[in-house]
């Protein structure tokens, strides 16, 4: 029964049915060879209410509608100019700019694509007028742009909070180091590359201090942002819904503080934000379909059981999980992924004995690294469209710093302090 109700989903993946709509029929079926039409109907008339009645829910629309109100006030061109102004005389320069913005740009926008896409709007241009390689420059867009998945607000995390049902605030703290460990790997992976191969970017001109003094001026509004959202959750003054709310009134205020807020600029946030939340909502219920379905199956059970009799270290067994979670990433959508294995692949890890939140930031890592791998790579295509750079060469130019994130899921894998210590003095 489990075989026939996955091989129904992969099937409708591969034939291009959107993920909501294949888990919801997939699990439909399922549930129909289970306990047949009854047992369809009666899950059917409860699942969506039980699903969307959470009140956790409301903080994935709030920062959606908060990144939204970001892209139009733009703020990102100007993160990228004030961390021009301080690094980008340094080698590679510019590529370094790259990276700050868009560890700023993710910890005001929790949206990958959306970090992406303003990123290669703004600095590829900027990169290539500077006689960078194009392969270098929109690499390391295309890399930055995932920061977003894992500097909260994360809405990646977010969903793995959910489906893992555990502290969210937690997790989204959790996200901090890794974060900032990840843009200095990307930073060092630049330098690196420019240092063997000068020619991908020349020095950039020297700024006054003066100069460097006045662009801070758009750190101001970042870091309202970020207290706002991350500093009330780590001191426990506000609820991630309620931070979540904060954010996207504060990050609102900034649009009309910049004149950039109009009447259609505010209906374009507004119904973009609505159908992006409208789009995950759906997958969360369908998910929860196909959950009940693989519950009753009792798959997920006897996996736990399976691994438990298992005469092998649990490192082989944490080694295959993410080997698997790297291949499913050059393949399938990252939230597909998180509500097709997370409710099999965390019973598993937690038997083990590993952390859950360490747990949901290797995966939100790997699932960075499907985004700019080979044939899917969402991240790669977002640059490509916004750049006019060749896909296969923004493949290329980014494959030196999936190298360098797979050497960070090691290194967490074997030091899982760096990412727990930091939620375990949330208040």
């Amino acid at each position: 029964m489990m075989f026939l109700g996955v091989v129904v989903l992969l099937l409708m993946l591969v034939f291009g049915m959107p993920v909501a709509f294949a888990l919801g029929i997939s699990g439909m079926v399922g549930l129909y060879t289970i306990g047949g039409l009854p047992m369809v109907e009666g899950i059917l008339r409860t699942v969506s209410l039980s699903t969307t009645a959470s009140y956790e829910l409301l903080t994935i629309p709030m920062f959606i509608l908060m990144a939204e109100f970001i892209i139009v006030s733009r703020i990102a061109n100007e993160l990228f100019d004030s961390a021009k102004t301080w690094v980008g005389r340094t080698p590679a320069g510019l590529a370094i700019s790259t990276a700050l913005a868009g560890a700023g740009f993710g910890a005001i926008s929790g949206s990958s694509t959306a970090s992406a896409a303003t990123l290669s709007a703004t600095t590829i241009p900027a990169m290539l007028e500077n006689n960078y390689n194009p392969r270098f420059a929109s690499g390391v867009v295309a890399i930055s742009g995932p920061l977003a998945m894992l500097i909260p607000p994360s809405i990646a995390l977010i969903l793995y909070g959910l489906i893992a049902d555990i502290s969210i605030g937690k997790l989204l703290i959790a996200g901090i180091v890794p974060g900032i460990l990840v843009t200095c790997v990307i930073i060092l992976t630049s330098v690196g590359l420019v240092t063997v191969f000068p020619n991908l970017a020349p020095p950039g001109r020297a700024y006054s201090m003066g100069e460097k003094i006045r662009s801070l001026k758009v750190i101001g509004p970042m870091l309202i942002l970020i207290t706002l959202v991350t500093g009330c959750i780590y001191l426990g003054i506000a609820t991630p819904t309620e931070s979540a709310s904060l954010g996207a009134f504060g990050a609102f205020c900034i649009a009309v503080f910049r004149r950039r807020m109009t009447l259609e600029t505010f209906y374009t946030a507004l119904r973009k934000a609505a159908a992006t939340s409208c789009m995950i909502v759906l997958i969360i219920i369908c998910a929860h379909i196909f959950s009940y379905y693989f519950t009753l199956t009792g798959v997920t059970q006897a996996l736990v059981a399976m691994v438990g009799d298992l005469e092998v270290d649990r490192w082989v067994i944490l080694m295959l999980i993410i080997i698997m979670y790297l291949i499913l990433g050059c393949f399938m959508d990252q939230i597909a992924i998180l509500f097709l294995t997370v409710p099999i692949t965390l019973p598993i890890i937690l038997h083990l004995g590993y952390d859950p939140f360490w747990f949901g930031v290797v995966v939100i890592i790997t699932a960075e690294i499907g985004l700019v791998t080979p044939p899917i790579g969402l991240n790669v295509f977002v640059v490509s469209a916004y750049s006019n750079v060749k896909v296969q060469d923004i493949f290329i130019g980014v494959s030196p710093h999936v190298v360098a994130h797979i050497l960070v899921i090691i290194l967490l894998a074997i030091f899982p302090a760096i990412v727990t210590w930091l939620p375990e003095t949330v208040r």
